[in-house]
């Protein structure tokens, strides 16, 4: 599959409200109907990926701008960027071997977003006016013009993506 073609779904909403553990829940549902996913989270300050005091912390601490890590089973990679890398930046350069991308939060971004919605008085989903907005995920009855989904029904939420997208079970 060409890399800016991989499909994605954004999971969005305010701070805490639960998405990186609806995607907790939702990566293995997808992964047993044959897809292969990757997450991008996005966060909008700066973080440490690294442990201090451990061998690759010391030599981004030290000033490399780039510090990998590779065992037999995975790669961890720390980066310095001199800006916030689109997703098209980023599935280009470090991003293959997947049927679907979730990307948690870019809020702005022009992608398909399903929103975990927790109803409180007074707040609306802070996308339910986003074109791209294709479903809401909340713990409370609620009425919206896309469909709404418990969020404790996370098998249909992963059946809803795949039909949405268009992808293969088979992937």
């Amino acid at each position: 599959m060409d890399k800016m073609n991989i499909p994605v779904i954004s999971i969005v909403g305010r701070g805490k409200t639960g998405k990186t553990t609806f995607i907790e829940k939702l990566i293995p549902l997808l992964i047993n109907k044959g897809l292969r996913v990757a997450v991008i989270k996005h966060h909008l300050h700066d973080f440490d990926f690294d442990i201090p005091g451990k061998d690759t912390y010391r030599h981004k601490k030290a000033g490399a701008g780039t510090v990998i890590l590779a065992s037999p089973g995975k790669i961890a990679m720390v980066k310095d960027t001199e800006k916030d890398l689109s997703i098209e930046e980023i599935v280009s350069g470090y991003i293959d071997n997947v049927d679907l991308l979730i990307t948690e939060g870019y809020k702005k971004e022009d992608m398909p977003k399903i929103e975990v919605y927790p109803k409180k008085e007074g707040m609306e989903p802070v996308c339910i006016d986003d074109r791209n907005l294709v479903a809401i995920v909340t713990d409370a009855p609620f009425v919206s013009h896309v469909p709404v989904f418990q969020r404790d029904d996370v098998e249909s939420v992963a059946s809803f993506i795949i039909s949405k997208l268009g992808l293969s079970r088979d992937a």
